[in-house]
């Protein structure tokens, strides 16, 4: 049954769309592998290739383990669904992806996670901290958003783009992590990095005094991050990614 669904989905979209669903299968599958994900209460979206109004975001209720090519929900900025689909969509992620995707043309991928690393680090005044080379590539780019509550409430998202504004990556305080990219790919090496650092962060604070960085070193850090990662997740990560999920289940593609 779930091979017919497959096949019949694959037959009603373009041949880029099908890739792209396949890539943010994936993505849903890496951040559960990652441990990132929460039940199923955070979301990916992807932009549909050759569409400014529809995009694609996880099946409410689904595992992110779960999550194939073909159980994507395809929507527009109105949350109406594109393709008859017997799923849901969280109404939360909705309000989040669906104003990015509208105000960021350059933006094909939105991600957003709670671990528990990127709250706790949410959570701190000064926010994420330059002790780590990690936390450089983040801070080359980062953004904050207060909290406002869920995000249920049409009337925050003028406030969510504003302060996100052209930066990769978004933190939520007292929320989570948020990255938008070029790619699917961009985005998830964004998260990788963000989270790494939340993650550092926190494990070097239960310890002794922290080092920071020298100003005159982060000043360098986006063209540092530029050289090193730009490109770099769609040419390099993203492919070994892929293979070391098809090692371990490759139902994603279906």
């Amino acid at each position: 049954m779930k091979h017919e669904t497959a096949t019949s989905v694959r037959r009603q979209v373009s041949a880029a769309e099908w890739d792209v669903r396949v890539n943010l299968a994936a993505a849903y599958r890496l951040v559960a592998l990652h441990g990132w994900d929460d039940l199923v209460f955070t979301h990916v979206s992807a932009r549909v290739p050759g569409s400014e109004h529809h995009f694609l975001i996880n099946p409410y209720g689904m595992m992110f383990e779960e999550i194939t090519a073909s159980s994507l929900v395809k929507i527009d900025l109105g949350g109406r669904k594109i393709m008859d689909s017997p799923h849901e969509i969280n109404p939360a992620g909705f309000t989040i992806h669906s104003c990015i995707h509208a105000a960021r043309e350059d933006v094909a991928c939105v991600m957003h996670i709670h671990s528990l690393n990127g709250v706790a680090v949410a959570a701190q005044k000064q926010g994420l901290l330059p002790i780590s080379q990690q936390s450089l590539f983040v801070l080359s780019s980062l953004a904050y958003h207060d909290y406002e509550g869920v995000a249920l409430n049409a009337a925050e998202q003028p406030r969510l783009v504003a302060n996100l504004g052209d930066k990769s990556c978004l933190m939520l305080r007292n929320h989570g992590l948020l990255t938008v990219g070029r790619t699917i790919a961009d985005a998830f090496l964004s998260m990788y990095i963000f989270e790494t650092a939340c993650q550092i962060q926190i494990s070097a604070q239960s310890g002794g005094e922290l080092t920071s960085i020298q100003p005159e070193i982060l000043d360098t850090a986006a063209e540092a991050a530029r050289i090193q990662t730009d490109g770099l997740g769609g040419r390099f990560v993203w492919p070994a990614l892929l293979r070391k999920l098809e090692r371990i289940d490759g139902s994603y593609l279906t």
